[in-house]
Parts: structure tokens; sequence; C-alpha cells
């Protein structure tokens, strides 16, 4: 494969930044990764990802870029213990969605042989971070801050990034033909823009005031079937309780409150949290776990997308990648995804040359984005109680796919398309195909027993609340 340059630089050994530097190594002659931790081999919670302490789940379509990325990912996966089933196992998952709980059935009634993996995200990024480092051509730098980027007296190319060693208290710069910004939400990329005399982007954001809490348990061996109980906000319970097994009997239990309602601040009210809405099995099976860290708390403000995509000007030489981008809000687990997924946008452009690259990445990611930004806020603007617009087609939207989780409800096919759409593997166009939609019909219209906290018949269609004015809320 042609070489386009020298040396790339990515800023961030984040999950975003590893599979960035994973796809410049095929088109640079060196890759150097700057990371501000100190890194280690051991799978533990750094400083840099608080999120890490938190719930994650490896959505479907990640799963399959890491196995394409780094062949045999997967097998390493398995051989650390990590938990597993196919897309089709409902049996191994309990999952409420807007209030409606999905058909906890046995399996075997549709095949779907897309592979779900439940590994913590400390031992995700060390399994990554190792197939990184492996490559000969990929240099890590940790325990330095970014200070600033160089340019051409123009300004017009980014040439490479100042650094400052935080043990020793060094400068240096390293020149670049390629500089990638994968530093998370708290990206300071507006900030050197501003510098070189360019415009900070426009951002999209809806304010959702998320609180975290979480809690590493440990459950033994056989208490529970299932890998995942993840129940999400509904109307009228702008709450969220998760359970999600991990390697080696460990479990993390995040629970989550919107709008800016506390989440619990202590195992007590942890345990409490659930009650009236959760599996009386998990909920027993947390009461009785052993807790193996502190509850730790995390808190994020809003969905915020940059719109780097919609700039006039920007710099040759730079990109912006992963959360630096778009950040989501955390409880639909869409960050990985977004990440690998833009991985290979990156690996699409590269090959095309490096002529215009900022402008045709933005654009190909945008297009990405634009899905999962309207599935993440249409989920939120769900809840009356989010402020924000709701305009036309998002409440219509928000009614069909109501209708489709309602046949999801009891019906296998149905939960299992929609769990392929919000995993990222399949368009949501796949809910409007013909024979899709006269299923969900056929399954809403014969006759129940009771059903679940959100088999209340399809919610009417909401019309604009009245929440006072939005604040910083842009769609």
């Amino acid at each position: 494969m042609e070489l386009l340059g020298e040396r790339a630089v990515v800023l961030g050994a984040s999950i975003g930044g590893l599979l960035a530097a994973r796809v410049l190594a095929d088109h640079y002659h060196d890759v150097t990764i700057v990371e501000r931790d100190v890194l280690t081999d051991l799978p533990t919670a750094r400083r840099g990802v608080p999120q890490g302490r938190h719930g994650h789940v490896l959505l479907a379509r990640s799963s399959q870029i890491l196995a394409e990325l780094f062949p045999g990912f997967a097998d390493e996966l398995a051989a650390d213990g990590v938990p597993s089933s196919t897309g089709s196992q409902m049996s191994r998952i309990r999952l409420s969605l807007n209030g409606h709980l999905m058909v906890h059935s046995a399996d075997g009634e549709t095949t779907d042989d897309s592979t779900l993996y439940f590994a913590s995200r400390p031992l995700l990024e060390r399994n990554i971070l190792r197939r990184v480092q492996a490559l000969p051509n990929v240099t890590l730098v940790d325990g330095h801050d970014v200070t600033e980027l160089t340019a051409t007296p123009d300004g017009d190319h980014v040439t490479g990034v100042r650094i400052a060693d935080q043990v020793h208290a060094t400068r240096h710069t390293i020149p670049a033909d390629l500089v990638v910004d994968a530093t998370g939400r708290g990206s300071r990329t507006p900030v050197f823009l501003d510098k070189l005399g360019y415009s900070r982007p426009s951002e999209d954001e809806l304010v959702v005031k998320l609180a975290y809490a979480s809690q590493l348990l440990h459950i033994p061996d056989g208490t529970l079937p299932e890998n995942l109980f993840a129940y999400f906000p509904a109307p009228g319970r702008p709450r969220t309780w998760t359970l999600v097994r991990y390697e080696h009997d460990t479990w993390m239990m995040t629970l989550g409150s919107m709008v800016g309602r506390p989440a619990p601040a202590n195992r007590p009210e942890m345990l409490a949290w659930g009650e009236g809405f959760v599996d009386e099995r998990a909920l027993s099976a947390a009461r009785a776990a052993t807790p193996l860290s502190d509850v730790e708390h995390y808190r994020v403000p809003s969905n915020r997308w940059r719109r780097y995509d919609k700039m006039k000007r920007f710099p040759q030489g730079l990109l912006v990648f992963g959360d630096a981008i778009c950040s989501f809000n955390p409880i639909y687990g869409q960050g990985m995804t977004m990440a690998a997924i833009e991985a290979t946008l990156l690996s699409e452009c590269l090959r095309r040359g490096d002529q215009a690259l900022p402008q045709r990445f933005f654009r190909a990611a945008a297009a990405k984005l634009r899905v999962a930004w309207q599935t993440a806020v249409g989920s939120d603007l769900t809840l009356p109680e989010v402020a924000g617009p709701r305009p036309l087609p998002m409440r219509l939207s928000n009614a069909y796919l109501d209708w489709v989780m309602t046949a999801a409800e009891t019906d296998s096919p149905t939960a299992v398309q929609l769990l392929r759409v919000t995993g990222m593997l399949d368009s949501p166009l796949r809910l409007l195909r013909p024979a899709f939609v006269g299923r969900v019909a056929r399954v809403n219209g014969l006759g129940r027993g009771p059903r679940s906290e959100g088999n209340r018949g399809p919610r009417p269609i909401p019309s604009q609340p009245s929440l006072g004015k939005p604040r910083a809320t842009r769609i």
C-alpha cells in the first residue's frame, strides 16, 4: 500500500485514538500516539477515562469492526473469560426500551449470527492497546500533555504538535504530516483553531443532565443466566438501571438519572433504585453480591455534536475523531461503535489519498453520525421531562418506534430486527420494509394477556411541552 507521509500523530490513547492509529499505520511510515495518562498492561480504569468505571456494552457492529482490524481479537476476548451471546439469544438479555420490556423468549425462534461481547472497558482498552503497540511502526508517548499545534505561517496546514513531559517539565515538538485529535469530549481543537485564525465549529446540543452511579460487583457463576439487564428511561421515569456481566464473574451495576435529578449517593440507595420496574432476580443478585469497588459517580451534561463538516475553512493536516467530534448520551452505548465506524471511514478516505482529507472525512463521518444522533436525541426527547423541540418528523418517528417496541414485547423476530438497528448492524430503513411493517401490524393486532411496564398501548404523540425556554438546546 502506498504511503501518504512520513509521520501521523494521534492525540489520545482512547479507544477511538487507538483505532485511528491502527488505520493510520497502513498509510504512514510512523505513527505516534500521545497520551496524558501513564499506561500499563493491566486492565484497570485510568484517570483520563472516567467513564471506564461505569457500565459499557460493545455493540455488535463494533465487534465486527474490531475483528476486521485485529484478526483473532474475538478469540482473545474469549481467552480472557469475556462472556458472549449471539444476537438472536433473547433469553440472555433483559431489555426495556422506553418502558417496553422486550420478549425474553427461548432461543432459536429467529436467526442472527452477530455476536455480542460483554467485556469491561479496561480489559477492552488493554487488549486493543496491546494489538496497536505490536504494530512495528507505532510508538506510544505517554505521560505527556499536548500544549499546541504547529502550522505553516499562513495557518493553512498543520505541521505537528508541541507536547510537555508531565514529570520532567520538558517540552518538544513532534513534526507530522497529519495530526488526529482523539482526546474526547474535552478536545481543545476549537481553541487551537481559534489560535490559528479559524472560526470554531458550530455545535448541535441537547441538554440531558445525566448523572451516573456505578459499582463493580462479584456475583457467583450460575446466579443469573442473562448477560445483561438494561432498563432505559421511560416517560414519567427518567431513570436507568443496568447490570452487565463481565469477565470472571464480575458485574457492573450502573444506575442513571436524567434532567438534573441526582443519582444514588451510596450502595443502600443503589439497591433501592430499581424497585418497581426491574426484574426481582436481578435486584436480589445485586443485593447479595460482593462489592469490588466503591460507588463511582459521573455526569454528562448533554449530547453534543461539533459540526466540523459545516466549516467553510479548515486546515489541512488535521482531523478530529470520535467523541471529540460528537459525544452522545452514554446510556445508549454508541460512543465506542461510532469510533469503530469512523475508523473504517478514515481507512476508506486514506485509500483515496490525502487531498482535501479533512473535508472528505468530516462529510463521511457526518452521514453516519446523523443516524446515531437522531437515534440518541430522538430517544431522549421521548421523555417529556427533557426540554427540546420536537418537530413533526421526530414525533411521527417516535410514535412508529413505540409501535414497533410494542410488537417486540412478544415477537422475537421483531425484537431481533430492532436490536440489529440499535446495534448499528442495519440501517433504520430496515424497520420500514413492507414485510416488517406488516409483521408488526399483525403482532399488534393479536390479543394479549397482561403486558409489561410499557404495555400501555401506543402512547399519543406528545405535543410541544411547556417546559420553559430550552437552554443550550439546538437540534
